[in-house]
């Protein structure tokens, strides 16, 4: 499965270490060039993310249009736009995206979209990564990721812990 991917979630997988979970579980990953240069952004400026690098697997590629849907939008950053033409462009199995403006946006085009604790939960099921736990705990204290209270606890539930 080809899958374009948005900043939070690349960003967060290297701040955990956990990057080869993508193509463990997706055939090609994709992202365009606006989301490759947010990471690196952060990874000059964030003390959260300082010294992470892009992984080179990743293949970037720039949308050929902006969706003229997308064009004026203020809910979205340029990033998002960017990934979700380029997910409805090459018709990618899957967007992955956290934000929620985003993940709306992508869902009102038909896109199916995973966000981080997803990538996480389906890595877990597969057998590629122990316990949920540390990891959603490393990206609340540490990488200061938000994750509601419910969400959280039905996130472990489904991983049984």
């Amino acid at each position: 499965m080809i899958v374009v991917t948005d900043t939070s979630v690349i960003l967060n997988l290297c701040f955990l270490a956990q990057q080869k979970l993508l193509p463990a579980l997706f055939e090609v990953v994709i992202t365009p060039p606006e989301v490759k240069w947010e990471f690196e952004r952060l990874a000059f400026q964030d003390d959260r993310f300082l010294g992470l690098v892009f992984p080179e697997f990743i293949a970037v590629k720039a949308p050929q249009n902006t969706l003229p849907s997308l064009r004026h939008t203020k809910r979205l950053q340029v990033g998002e736009i960017a990934a979700i033409s380029l997910a409805v462009e090459i018709k990618a199995g899957v967007l992955l995206m956290d934000e929620r403006a985003g993940r709306l946006a992508a869902s009102e085009l038909g896109l199916q979209t995973l966000g981080l604790l997803g990538v996480l939960l389906e890595a877990h099921k597969n057998g590629m990564i122990g316990s949920l736990k540390p990891f959603l705990d490393r990206l609340q204290n540490e990488a200061r990721f938000w994750i509601s209270p419910s969400v959280r606890q039905q996130v472990l539930r489904l991983a049984g812990e």
